[in-house]
């Protein structure tokens, strides 16, 4: 075999795995909303994952959110200075959080703390024989497990995205304002008149329910497909936060591109 006919073959075998994932994900997406009126039946499972989801999410939202907006305050002054714009720091630190930082740092947080969480616990089930268990007893797996952890999921991810953009928000001006001296009415005037409630907050939430979607169900497949031995469940792992973190940083390019043109 030649080395073109390799490559050829090499190339194949990629766009053939490649298209077949793609449909099973696709297919585990229908499956799930097909399946969500759990969801409002029993909407208990879906606050238990919320809550687990969620709040023990809360506290490495939280934190990095305060360092990225402290961040945020000492890099904004530092380049607005050279232009004399020191008071419009509030509106850089806003915009720069609300559109961008915001949801894309806690989509990727949220991938290497609950996705990683999401995958590990379906894919022990598996190892452990709990879903065999529940199909034998006549009880739908994807109903049961996976729909309530999707909601959870997709729920939580904008609740986390504003925490971390109010958190910010605050180191920023713990930053300039109280650090630096930069004039606290000139802070939060510029914010107030610059920051757009549907062009850049609302985009911001778009961009963190999307982020939310796509990543919660990138744990869920990976755990769902995981072979259920240690080393497979370990993989699955490993796959959800690179997949997660792709996806998140190609995804934000498109929406950047569509929300802000």
């Amino acid at each position: 075999m030649t080395a073109i006919a390799r490559l050829i073959t090499a190339l194949g075998r990629l766009l053939t795995t490649t298209l077949y994932g793609l449909g099973a994900f696709t297919r585990l997406l229908f499956a799930i909303l097909a399946r969500s009126g759990i969801a409002l039946t029993r909407p208990r499972l879906v606050s238990q994952q919320i809550h687990f989801i969620g709040n023990y999410s809360m506290v490495i939202i939280a934190v990095s959110g305060m360092f990225v907006g402290f961040v945020l305050g000492l890099q904004g002054y530092y380049t607005l200075s050279r232009y004399g714009s020191e008071e419009a720091l509030g509106l850089l630190v806003a915009l720069s959080l609300t559109r961008e930082l915001g949801p894309v740092v806690t989509a990727l947080l949220f991938a290497g703390r609950a996705g990683t969480s999401l995958t590990a616990e379906i894919g022990l089930m598996k190892a452990s024989e709990q879903i065999p268990a529940m199909e034998v007893m006549a009880v739908d797996p994807i109903r049961r497990v996976l729909v309530p952890r999707f909601w959870g999921g997709v729920i939580a991810m904008p609740v986390l995205a504003a925490v971390f953009s109010a958190v910010g928000i605050l180191g920023g001006w713990v930053v300039g304002v109280q650090m630096i001296g930069v004039d606290p009415g000139s802070f939060w005037s510029q914010m107030q008149d610059g920051v757009d409630v549907f062009n850049d907050v609302l985009n911001g939430v778009i961009k963190s329910l999307i982020f939310g979607i796509v990543v919660t169900l990138i744990a869920l497949y990976e755990g769902w497909n995981a072979k259920p031995t240690p080393e497979g469940v370990s993989r699955a792992t490993t796959r959800t936060v690179v997949s997660g973190a792709l996806a998140v940083l190609g995804l934000d390019f498109v929406l950047t591109a569509l929300m802000f043109n």
